[in-house]
Parts: C-alpha cells; structure tokens; sequence
C-alpha cells in the first residue's frame, strides 16, 4: 500500500514539476551550456592563429619587437584565466582578458601596414583571412550567447516558472557586457587599407592693412 502511495505522489510531482516550467529550465539551461562552448571553441580558435601571425610578421619586422611582445603576452593571460561562465567576477576577468588580447592584435596589424612585402605575403594574407573570419565567429557566437543567456534569465523570473527556480536551487547566469546591444551583430572593424592622406596645411592669414599716418 506504501509503495503504491508513493508512486502515486511521485506521479503528481513529476507533473506539477512539468507544469511548471522544470523541463525547460533544464533545456534552456542546456542552450546556455552549449552556447558558451562556442564562445570558448572561436576564442581558441583565434588563439591558434596567433603563434603562426607572430612568427610570420617577426620575419618580415623584427623591429617591432614591443607590438609582437605584448600580443604575446596578451595570449598567454588569456590562456591562464580559468574561466567559470555562472560566475560574474570571472566572467569579467575573461572578457577584460579577451578585450585586452583584441587591442594587442590591432595594434600589430596596423603596424604591419608599414610593411609593404609582409603584406604581399601569401601566408600573411592567409592569416589575415582566417583572423577576420573568426572575429566575425566570436562575434556571432556572442551575440547568441548573449541572446541565450537572456532568454533563460527571463525564463526563470516568470511566474510559475520563479517557484520551480527556487525549489530546484536555478539563479540567474551572468552574462557579457556591451555598451551596444546592437553591436553584437557586427564583427569589430578592421581597416586594413591605406591611411588616409594628410590634412592640407592651412593658408596663413592675409597681413593687416597699415594704418595711415596721422
């Protein structure tokens, strides 16, 4: 008799727990996961590019050592961080680490327009490429994290979604911060054309006229 009292009780709570929104905390929850796995997986993919960037623009400016030191050193703080995605303050470290690492490569890159052969480079090139191609993919890949991130925080404040929340022990995700929502649509911009001419020097004004003698 006990035993079919509590399969009964296990019957209604598997139900109130469905009606209120468990199964899809848990698949939303799930999207986040994934969604963050594709921000690390474009993140790292970036950070492969760069051993093979630095090699090939040292060979054409070795001059350049203090623009190739510290996209150097900005990989390798980015590959120290152990990111956890459920905590803000770590989060924060590991886009203020990104970010960083993001500034270092358009300094180096806009040194390398100083190098007209380096630029001629088929491998350069090739590197170019691949670069551009994975900031347009972080980008997308962090719009939709962003947007996934949303969607479960929203999710789980409604009601009754809230009380399940609460029972199952579900918080709110930390999640990127941008100025611009609407920018994470778009890749950061990389100009890699030529700057633009110098301004024209400004006509000297014309001399006063003289004064008549009294």
């Amino acid at each position: 008799m006990r035993q079919v009292s509590r399969l009964w009780l296990l019957v209604v709570l598997v139900a109130l727990l469905s009606g209120c929104g468990y199964n899809a905390i848990q698949q939303k929850d799930e999207a986040v996961k994934a969604g963050w796995s594709e921000v690390l997986n474009q993140y790292k993919r970036r950070a492969d590019l760069i051993p093979n960037l630095v090699k090939t623009v040292q060979g054409y400016a070795q001059q350049e050592r203090q623009v190739l030191t510290d996209v150097t050193n900005a990989r390798a703080r980015v590959g120290q961080i152990q990111v956890n995605a459920d905590d803000a303050a770590s989060l924060a470290q590991f886009q203020q680490a990104q970010g960083e690492l993001s500034s270092a490569l358009n300094r180096l890159l806009v040194v390398t327009e100083n190098y007209p052969n380096l630029k001629s480079d088929q491998s350069f090139r090739d590197l170019q490429a691949q670069l551009e191609g994975t900031e347009n993919r972080i980008t997308v890949a962090r719009g939709r994290y962003i947007q996934t991130v949303q969607d479960y925080n929203t999710y789980i404040r409604q009601f009754p979604q809230v009380i399940t929340a609460k029972l199952t022990g579900a918080k709110e995700k930390p999640n990127f911060t941008v100025e611009n929502e609407a920018a994470i649509s778009e890749a950061p911009a990389v100009d890699f054309g030529t700057p633009p001419p110098p301004a024209a020097p400004q006509a000297p004004p014309p001399p006063s006229a003289p004064t008549p003698d009294n």
